[in-house]
């Protein structure tokens, strides 16, 4: 049986007065007592040094993991984990969706431990941006654009350079992420309306958090998440295309031989069967390795390129580009763990040769992997998907659009 937690008691006593869109959050919270003071899926653990605080600092640690709780991080990072494996800097995922969580508790007037990482903090000197609204950001749009833009290592990776000056400390674990439930849209589902039905009790109280969360762009909102999207759109560019085939003859003919056989009536004309055209599919994806893709950009797609040849059985075949095709890698169906080639990266962009490459070889899909910058040149009749980090504000003339963020 679960203790609830003692350290927590008095600071969630606290905040069950103080304010009602946490107190109720807080119900759907598993609240322990353990060595650290963390969030892993919905179960908030609370270390010693939580109760070395003073009492209105608790209160503001523990709405704090409410929120990563509400929120789902937990989850939503266990996904991208699932996606990007060794690629993912999940101390940056947690340092962006602290920022968010500390820039909505601070504008409520809840006391955090100094110093705190902010939103404000984060963009001023982790991206050299003015001061944004909590509405225009959510956690993975965030921490797409942090990555750092170079493979120089954290000596040029102004957030953490900002982390560091903030004292922050990870304070997220994806490892039961996934949480309860096997349906991640079921559970963003179910958040969604402990969220709406939590500020609901708020802005009827007329005090607390709940009228500043209505307006935040982070809420776990039930979509259909990219890598599915994906997956229907190469399906459907993969279907087997099939030829008539003499060697094999169409059922329809069989059933018309034996009907004729066994009434004595003239034999039918012979109707020949259908093959697949090709037996394993071919995808085409262009990895954009020109000057305006970083290191950490070019290892998460080439971690979507893994991801794609281990959820798909499929012939695929890499073509690294710039302003032209720099090298061309086979993958081949059901290879687990395909090497990522030397990148050559630098000059301008043209999708232009990728596309011809891609109708050369008779590719059933082509997914190019790109920040969108570059020359686009005319629309191919094979389909197009164009993955890019974060789609916020882009558009592409033809094709497919998906944000990797999603």
């Amino acid at each position: 049986m679960t203790v609830h937690s003692r350290r927590a008691t008095p600071a969630l006593t606290a905040l069950a007065e103080a304010d009602p869109t946490l107190a109720a959050l807080a119900l759907w919270c598993d609240h322990r007592d353990g060595a650290a003071t963390a969030t892993a899926g919905a179960v908030i653990t609370y270390g010693p040094e939580f109760e070395a605080l003073a009492p209105h600092e608790q209160i503001g640690l523990a709405a704090h993991h409410i929120l990563h709780v509400a929120l789902r991080h937990s989850a939503r990072l266990a996904d991208l984990q699932e996606r990007h494996g060794g690629a993912l800097r999940a101390d940056l995922y947690n340092l962006a969706a602290d920022a968010l969580i500390n820039q909505a508790l601070l504008a409520a007037d809840y006391a955090l431990p100094r110093p705190a990482v902010t939103l404000t903090g984060l963009l001023r000197d982790g991206l050299g941006q003015p001061d944004a609204s909590l509405a225009d950001w959510d956690v993975e749009r965030l921490y797409f654009a942090l990555l750092p833009r170079s493979g120089d290592g954290d000596g040029d990776d102004k957030a953490a350079d900002y982390a560091r000056a903030q004292g922050f400390a990870p304070d997220l674990d994806a490892a039961d992420g996934k949480g309860a439930s096997d349906d991640p849209n079921g559970d963003a589902a179910r958040w969604q309306q402990h969220l709406a039905r939590a500020i609901a009790a708020g802005q009827a109280a007329g005090r607390g958090i709940g009228a500043g969360l209505r307006h935040l762009a982070d809420f776990p909102d039930p979509q259909t998440p990219w890598p599915l999207i994906l997956r229907r759109a190469l399906a459907q560019a993969t279907m087997p295309q099939r030829t008539p085939t003499p060697q094999r003859p169409a059922r329809a003919w069989i059933a018309g031989l034996a009907q004729a056989q066994a009434t004595g009536t003239p034999t039918p004309a012979f109707q020949p069967g259908m093959r697949p055209l090709t037996e394993i599919p071919r995808i085409c994806i262009g990895l954009d390795a020109s000057g305006s893709i970083d290191d950490g950009r070019l290892a998460l797609f080439w971690a979507e390129v893994t991801g794609i040849a281990r959820r798909m059985r499929v012939d695929l075949h890499v073509a690294v580009f710039d302003d032209g095709i720099r090298h061309i890698a086979r993958i081949a169906p059901g290879d687990p763990r395909p090497r990522m080639p030397d990148l050559p990266q630098g000059g301008g962009t043209d999708f232009a040769p990728v596309i011809r490459h891609a109708v050369a070889m008779q590719a059933s899909a082509l997914v190019m992997l790109t920040d969108l910058d570059g020359h686009f040149g005319p629309a191919p009749r094979v389909p197009v998907i164009w993955a890019v980090p974060d789609a916020h504000g882009l558009t592409a003339p033809f094709g497919r659009l998906i944000d990797l963020s999603r």
